[in-house]
């Protein structure tokens, strides 16, 4: 319990259609494993949010719905509020959801045969979101600093190179999966680089509103002297737990860049309006700040316990320290195994469904990245499986 809400709570997710539990099977399968894949929490959403759900629900007409100012109004407000951004109403373009506004973003402001960078390992849908439009992947892979700890940094000589060949950059920022916070610094130092080769940025910052303690998320585009080249993606979908609403927003300063996106959407008449997503957007920024910083303390706590019962017990996993998210990247190199066989050892003989960290490119072959957004009980079940395994008969023991 984090105050007046409880994150302990167990709800039964089985049979309501979610991809995490209900698509076990055809992702791992096996139905009964405990589910850490994919990036939702086993928590229910702020109670402002079902409540302005219920009321939407209780007037019968469920039409075309326009964008309310008062949506636009809360988004402004929140980011003023946490992060000393001042952005103005007519930069606001609502999606449908962060991945197909990177796609609609690549598509209207590079032409085929660009070269787009990547950072792997990053979140797979930036690679498809390339390739998929005849563009061209510039892989500029994040850098290990502390062999011990794997702490990720960003290699900014090698970046410099791959700018030369590029008109557009990726960056996930918070990053999933390494979980960094990117610093002032080396942002800044990211702009300078952009800026020199006439780069457009889109930064995914769908990750922002879940920082650590001692961190904090800047947003790319107020760092920047030049906002023109920076598009922004955010929206309350991981904050609140509430990404099947399917309602994200972009921030976009520049107006020719910003027609230029709006423009594939109306192209493929793509209105991303809907009256409970809509709802539950302006809900969530208005109400939902108490909720979150309880979650905040509530999952740094889960990190923190995860973090000490794996480096106490099985000292050559390696955890890489997480800054934000809630999704844990975990280096498993030392076990000698092949992707394919971390996977069927996981699921198979421990229970428990990971995102194989090689869908996250090459570079995250090895790992296995860790939901952690759920009750602590099923937590301790997910690390009681685990630290049965005995590593030199490569078998659980209980």
């Amino acid at each position: 319990m984090s105050g007046s809400f409880d994150f302990d709570q167990e709800i039964n997710r089985d049979g309501t259609s979610s991809t995490k539990y209900d698509g076990r099977y055809s992702m791992f399968g096996r139905s009964d494993i405990i589910p850490a894949w994919v990036a939702d929490m086993d928590f229910s959403a702020p109670p402002a949010v079902t409540q302005a759900l219920i009321q939407r629900a209780a007037h019968p007409i469920y039409g075309y719905t326009m964008f309310p100012e008062g949506l636009y109004e809360a988004l402004i407000v929140w980011i003023k509020r946490r992060y000393h951004w001042d952005i103005q109403r007519d930069w606001i373009v609502m999606c449908p959801g962060v991945v197909p506004s990177i796609n609609a973003a690549i598509v209207a402001l590079t032409q085929p045969g660009d070269g787009v960078i990547v950072q792997p390992p990053v979140y797979f849908p930036f690679f498809s979101a390339v390739t998929q439009a005849n563009r061209n992947l510039i892989y500029n892979p994040l850098r290990i600093e502390n062999q011990q700890y794997n702490r990720y940094i960003i290699d900014f000589d090698h970046l410099e190179q791959c700018a030369k060949d590029a008109s557009f950059l990726l960056l996930c920022s918070p990053h999933n999966p390494v979980g960094r916070v990117w610093s002032p610094e080396e942002l800044k130092r990211l702009l300078g680089i952009a800026e020199k080769y006439n780069l457009i940025v889109f930064s995914d910052e769908i990750h922002a509103d879940l920082i650590y303690a001692n961190n904090q998320h800047y947003p790319l585009a107020m760092l920047s002297n030049d906002a023109a080249k920076i598009i922004t993606a955010v929206a309350p979908s991981k904050t609140f737990n509430i990404p099947g609403l399917n309602l994200s927003a972009l921030i976009i300063p520049d107006k020719p860049t910003r027609n230029a996106v709006k423009s594939v959407f109306s192209n493929l008449h793509i209105n991303p309006a809907n009256p409970f997503s809509i709802v539950a957007f302006e809900a969530a920024y208005r109400e939902g700040e108490e909720w979150l910083e309880a979650l905040l303390a509530y999952l740094q706590d889960t990190r923190d316990a995860v973090q000490k019962i794996l480096y106490d017990h099985l000292p050559e996993v390696r955890v890489t320290p997480i800054e934000g998210t809630y999704l844990m990247w975990l280096d498993f190199r030392a076990w000698s195994m092949t992707d394919a066989q971390l996977k069927h050892f996981f699921v198979h003989q421990v229970g428990i469904g990971m995102s194989p960290g090689i869908l996250f490119g090459t570079e995250g072959s090895g790992f296995m990245r860790l939901n952690i957004a759920a009750p602590r009980r099923a937590v301790n079940e997910l690390l009681k499986r685990l630290l049965c395994f005995n590593k030199s008969e490569s078998r659980v023991k209980c």
